[in-house]
């Protein structure tokens, strides 16, 4: 019944903004994430704090100003991930996608081992689930399930309503080989907090953060390709999608050498923050006092 009670609005809201206008339903999403960051004081906080140990030389008005910039950008991006399925085709790839060295990918996949698309929750993040197989990509997006199944099953259908797959994280090694034999392209957000077994404490902003080291255990051990891909709103509405020179991480499977590979990959990701700090996730508490004992 709660699961109900919680999908019924969110359904609704949804299907108004898919309604909507392009123009029109992304200026909402705007006003939504303006009215969001008045209403959510603790998240304010926490991206406040982030953002001041990230750069602590940065004036606070200028901190103030990222914050403001942030909750208007993640207002639009949740809109526009409730109508990623809406894009369709080589007319609205060209209009709202500007894509920059696509080849890299395809040089990765010509190694016939797959590759893995790593990424953060940066810019428009869902937006791969339309790009990918339009330039021609088999591709699968590793999600972790969200808690009410109901709102679960809406985003499982947008992210494979143009050819995708979703490969469930909490059975993710399995899922992603067997992808990766297939010589697809698995896509990977590795820029979230996961302590305990299975992660180690690499630099991320001049600071441990806890990173699951699944990832690079994978691409050491099978010589799998990673290629970073990134896709920024750019002030016209319409996209910019980097994707940068493929990596083949080296040496062996020890704790020194997966503690180093591992900050290699959130150096990157890093990188990608860096070139508009305003589009990522400060909200997250990536940073735990346990990894920085």
């Amino acid at each position: 019944m709660r699961n109900w009670l919680e999908y019924i609005p969110f359904i609704c809201i949804a299907t108004l903004f898919r309604t909507l206008p392009r123009s029109v339903a992304l200026g909402l999403g705007k006003r939504l994430g303006q009215l969001t960051q008045q209403v959510q004081g603790r998240r304010v906080s926490i991206a406040r704090d982030n953002l001041q140990k990230a750069f602590p030389k940065m004036p606070p008005e200028e901190i103030s100003a990222t914050i403001s910039a942030m909750f208007k950008h993640l207002g639009i991006s949740f809109i526009d991930m409730l109508r990623v399925d809406q894009y369709r085709g080589q007319q609205d790839l060209e209009r709202y996608f500007e894509i920059k060295n696509n080849e890299n990918l395809t040089e990765a996949l010509k190694l016939g081992r797959g590759c893995i698309a790593l990424s953060g929750h940066v810019g428009f993040w869902e937006s791969g689930a339309f790009f990918l197989p339009q330039l021609g990509f088999k591709a699968e997006v590793v999600a972790k399930p969200m808690r009410n199944p109901l709102i679960d099953a809406y985003f499982s259908r947008i992210r494979k309503a143009n050819g995708n797959q979703v490969i469930n994280s909490r059975k993710g090694a399995r899922g992603i080989l067997k992808s990766l034999q297939k010589n697809n392209t698995v896509c990977i957000l590795l820029d979230q907090h996961l302590g305990g077994q299975g992660s180690v404490a690499a630099p991320f902003f001049g600071r441990a953060a806890h990173t699951t080291t699944i990832i690079t255990q994978m691409a050491t051990r099978y010589q799998i390709p990673i290629v970073p891909i990134f896709t920024y709103r750019q002030p016209d509405g319409t996209y910019l999608c980097r994707f940068e020179k493929m990596l083949l991480l080296e040496g062996d499977l020890s704790e020194e050498n997966i503690l180093a590979n591992t900050t290699l990959l959130n150096q990157r990701i890093e990188a990608g923050v860096r070139h508009d700090i305003s589009q990522w996730f400060w909200l997250h508490r990536r940073w735990r006092p346990c990894c920085e004992k």
